[in-house]
């Protein structure tokens, strides 16, 4: 992320790598499985961003799950790894798995899941513009408020309930005890495809920069690194 949203800390550096996750194989599908369970709903503000690895305006490699930037992949302040579900916003619902860490100073605030933007582009109704790495069309908006559904937890280190600030660390700490899943919750229907939810991803997208305004995160505020210790 930009200075103006805050640096994530430099302790993902050297966080654990307990919860290292196979760069190869199948990406996560939010919708691999009609028959799902709602785990955790809830609601938050979500910002955006696009990281890609390219170098470019301070991102210092790929996202902490190891799997390339793609639409779906959403960042979490302490959520496990490759934990999975889907968003609402204005009626449209789309999913997402956490393949990232973050937001970090702005989770103290209240912006507790970092979208994707082309993700953000299509809840908003804007378009994702891979120059700029900006959402065109929304007035500059980078915060909008989602509801949230979880379907699966990742497996690795990370808080399995309602999200946290960042800087509580949760996101490092393995957590036994998973939120109860909410009373009467059923099968949900599936989450629309994501279409390029897939580890063969060809070579990684656009670089990284910031749109003023556009709640764009760049990568120094995004530790790369955590999981290749």
């Amino acid at each position: 992320m930009s200075a103006r949203f805050g640096l994530r800390t430099l302790a993902l550096l050297t966080a654990s790598t307990v919860g290292a996750l196979t760069i190869a194989g199948t990406a996560a599908h939010a919708d691999s499985n009609t028959d799902e369970k709602v785990l955790l709903k809830g609601s938050t503000t979500a910002s955006y961003f696009w990281d890609d690895a390219s170098g470019r305006a301070g991102d210092t490699g790929l996202p902490a799950s190891g799997k390339p930037m793609q639409k779906g992949l959403a960042a979490s302040p302490s959520w496990p790894l490759m934990t999975e579900g889907y968003v609402i916003h204005d009626g449209k619902k789309l999913p997402f798995f956490v393949g990232d860490r973050g937001p970090g100073v702005p989770s103290n605030n209240g912006v507790m899941l970092d979208l994707d933007g082309k993700t953000f582009a299509e809840l908003t109704g804007g378009t994702f513009n891979m120059e700029t790495l900006g959402v065109d069309g929304v007035g500059g908006q980078g915060h909008i408020k989602v509801d949230y559904v979880i379907t699966k937890w990742g497996n690795g280190p990370g808080k399995k309930n309602y999200p946290v600030p960042f800087s509580t660390g949760a996101w490092s700490e393995h957590d036994d005890n998973p939120a109860e899943p909410p009373v009467g919750a059923a099968a949900v229907p599936p989450a629309p495809e994501a279409g390029e939810w897939s580890a063969g991803t060809g070579a990684v997208v656009a670089s990284a920069v910031a749109a003023v305004g556009g709640g764009v995160a760049l990568a120094s505020d995004r530790v790369r690194n955590l999981l290749k210790g």
